[in-house]
């Protein structure tokens, strides 16, 4: 793990990192040393880990619950090479989609060919980060939504060092088999009128997730419009199960 430019500002330090090919944002609150819970961050289709709805949420969770937060660019966006495959397959759904094929099942294949990249290589992530002094080896967390719903499904289930998990914006065609294998406590985002992701697929997936302790957030508008006020219910809802 190798740390490049550094900032810090209102408390909360901005570290970037690669991991092997992998590039990175690490945030943490100023002057922090001993253990704290970490959140994993997935940022959305055609983003980077440092979108808007990353790092506002991020610096929050640093800033109000003392937590360390951590965001990479997945394969083909950010700071990471293209990805000639994934470019051709995703070329070739635009142009499916445009035809009148169904847009979900694309999207299902698509994801579920990324998570097999995705998923080891945030486990590596968490590993690297919680051998750092100032992380260390506590309780981790995991949020995403849209693309970050779609490669996090298949890695919560994997994870088990993940405690809670919020996820959303994501259906079921992707997600259902490995949804149903994830049991920690999981706060999921519907947008009702979602242009993207059939209404029910959202409600659907769902309805698969294995947990015990899981609540449906469903509020009106598109799959961008997440209300603000769902950032404070994250930050109880983390700060319950990771705190």
């Amino acid at each position: 793990m190798r740390f490049s430019s550094e900032t810090s500002s209102d408390g909360v330090r901005e570290h970037f990192f690669t991991l092997g090919e992998i590039p990175g944002v690490l945030w943490s609150p100023e002057g922090a040393a001993g253990t704290r819970p970490l959140v994993l961050m997935g940022h959305g289709g055609g983003q980077h880990k440092k979108a808007p709805g990353v790092a506002v949420r991020a610096r929050r969770f640093v800033a109000e619950c003392g937590f360390a937060v951590v965001a990479v660019d997945v394969p083909g966006h950010g700071d990471r090479p293209k990805d000639e495959e994934y470019d051709r397959i995703a070329t070739e759904n635009r142009a499916r989609a445009a035809a009148g094929e169904d847009l979900a099942p694309l999207i299902a294949g698509f994801q579920a060919l990324v998570a097999r990249q995705t998923v080891p290589e945030w486990r590596a992530v968490l590993d690297a980060v919680q051998r750092l002094e100032y992380v260390g080896a506590g309780p981790a967390g995991y949020w995403g939504v849209s693309l970050g719903c779609g490669l996090g499904v298949p890695f919560v289930a994997a994870e088990p060092r993940v405690r809670a998990a919020v996820l959303g914006l994501g259906g079921s065609a992707a997600s259902a088999e490995a949804a149903a294998r994830i049991t920690v406590p999981v706060e999921f985002l519907v947008q009702w009128d979602d242009e993207r992701v059939p209404r029910d697929q959202g409600l659907a997936l769902f309805d698969a997730l294995g947990s015990a302790e899981k609540t449906l957030h469903a509020n009106p508008g598109g799959h961008g419009e997440i209300p603000a006020f769902e950032l404070d219910s994250t930050l109880r809802f983390f700060a319950r199960h990771l705190g």
